[in-house]
């Protein structure tokens, strides 16, 4: 049985919703961490409506945020138990875009997912195992788990643009390339910007990426 995700949400600016971005948080952090991200985005996306659910657990390393799945190098939980976190968190969250598809009358190609570090990790983990391909991914500051079963289980091939910081001490910087290569050789488009002198964390030139990214994904 999958757990009900409770969502932020900010409306079009246009009072039109014709497409929709889910913000996707990282450990420890909640939805409202980035739905602020929708004021900037708004200005140029006036018929997009921002959605971003908080996580379904309480995070272990910080009880103020919550925890898509557990990490065992932060929380000393077990690979298995973060296997099946992972698992279950997919469930959640592809039970709440399809139930928020229905409600807003969209189809998958006016979604994208826009994730963070852990939230990235989830987005790249369910959208390529969504029977019907989204308008893209956002990653900022994450990683492909698990790259080697993505070609084989791999069933959409939405494009992706995949965003690092090059000083980033909590995600690698190479974890970018990495999964960049990955989703290429499995047949994705994969765009790819490296944000200089920035830490684990979104800097303008990154959401100026992301935002182009945007406007040509998301159907108008």
């Amino acid at each position: 049985m999958t757990r009900k995700l409770q969502a932020g949400r900010r409306a079009p600016k246009s009072g039109n919703a014709r497409n929709m971005v889910v913000f996707l948080h990282g450990y420890g952090a909640n939805g409202a961490d980035l739905l602020g991200l929708a004021d900037p985005l708004a200005e140029h996306l006036p018929d997009t409506l921002f959605l971003a659910p908080d996580a379904p657990e309480r995070c272990a390393a910080a009880p103020m945020g919550y925890q898509w799945f557990p990490i065992p190098w932060i929380d000393g939980s077990s690979e298995a138990a973060a296997a099946q976190g992972m698992a279950r968190a997919a469930a959640d969250l592809d039970a709440f875009l399809d139930e928020t598809l229905l409600a807003e009358n969209m189809t998958p190609d006016r979604l994208v997912l826009f994730g963070f570090s852990q939230g990235t990790m989830l987005a790249l983990q369910i959208a390529p195992r969504r029977p019907a391909p989204v308008a893209g991914v956002v990653g900022f500051s994450g990683r492909l788990l698990a790259p080697e079963t993505l070609a084989g289980e791999a069933v959409s091939k939405p494009p992706v643009v995949l965003v690092h910081g090059d000083s980033d001490d909590v995600v690698p910087p190479a974890s970018l390339p990495e999964a960049a290569d990955a989703l290429t050789e499995a047949g994705f488009e994969v765009y790819a910007h490296v944000s200089k002198g920035t830490a684990h964390g979104i800097a303008p030139d990154g959401l100026s990426v992301a935002l182009a990214f945007l406007q040509e994904k998301l159907p108008a």
